[in-house]
C-alpha cells in the first residue's frame, strides 16, 4: 500500500492519499484544504484517483473537495448521516471568513456509505466503520492493519463533541464498541495529529482508561 499523509489548512487536518503498489490507482481521504498540495502529491506518487472519501462533513475535512474532485474526476463518498449540511454555515459565517474565502461548498456524494460497506479501488479494500459522536455520520476506515479514524480517535485524545450533531456518550460508545475491538497493533491515522496504535490508546488514552 502506498500511503502519503498531508497536514493541510489552518486546522492542520490530515489528508491521506492511499494507493495500490501494482496498479497505481488510489483513494483520497479527507481533502480538507490546499487542493494544489493534494493534487501535486497525487501527481508525485503517479496515482490515478478513483474515489474521494470524507470521514465526516466538517469544513476542515472537505474544504478542497470540490476542486480535487473536479481535477481528478473521482467519485465522492460520505456516510448517509452526513450528507446534509455540508456548507460553511454549519460553523457560522465567521468560519467562512477564517477559511480565507477559498472554501467552495462540497458537491453531493456519488456514493452514500453505511456501516460495513467495503470500499474497493483496484486491490485496495477499506471497510467502513460507522463511528458517530463527533458528527452523526462520522466514519473510520479499516484495511490492511491500518485505521483512518477521522475525528473519532486521536493520539491520546478523542474528537470534540460540542458542535452541532456531536454527542460525547455516542462518541465513547463508538470508540469502545468499534475501535477498541481491533488488534493492539492496528496503526491509527487520525484526522489531526500524529499516528498511534489501538494498543497505545487502550492503555493510556485518558478518555478510555
Amino acid at each position: 500500500m502506498i500511503l502519503k499523509e498531508l497536514a493541510v489548512g489552518m486546522f492542520a487536518s490530515n489528508c491521506f492519499i492511499v494507493g495500490s503498489e501494482t496498479t497505481k490507482e488510489g483513494i483520497i481521504i479527507d481533502p480538507g484544504a490546499d487542493a494544489n498540495a493534494i493534487l501535486n502529491a497525487v501527481h508525485g506518487l503517479g496515482l490515478t484517483i478513483g474515489l474521494i472519501v470524507a470521514t465526516h462533513n466538517h469544513v476542515d475535512h472537505v474544504g478542497a473537495l470540490r476542486q480535487v474532485k473536479e481535477a481528478t474526476g473521482a467519485d465522492y463518498a460520505v456516510h448517509e448521516a452526513d450528507v446534509e449540511g455540508m456548507t460553511p454555515a454549519m460553523f457560522g459565517r465567521m468560519l467562512g471568513v477564517v477559511m480565507g474565502g477559498s472554501f467552495k461548498s462540497p458537491p453531493g456524494p456519488d456514493r452514500v456509505l453505511r456501516d460495513g460497506d467495503v470500499i474497493e479501488v483496484s486491490d485496495l479494500k477499506l471497510t467502513v466503520l460507522h463511528t458517530p459522536g463527533h458528527t452523526p455520520g462520522g466514519i473510520s476506515l479499516l484495511g490492511d492493519g491500518v485505521l483512518f479514524s477521522g475525528d473519532t480517535l486521536f493520539n491520546f485524545g478523542i474528537g470534540r463533541t460540542d458542535m452541532s450533531g456531536g454527542d460525547y456518550a455516542t462518541l465513547i460508545n463508538s470508540i469502545v464498541t468499534k475501535l477498541m475491538m481491533l488488534p493492539d497493533d492496528t496503526i491509527v491515522y487520525p484526522g489531526h495529529g500524529p499516528a498511534t496504535t489501538i494498543g497505545a490508546e487502550r492503555k493510556r488514552n485518558p478518555f478510555l482508561v
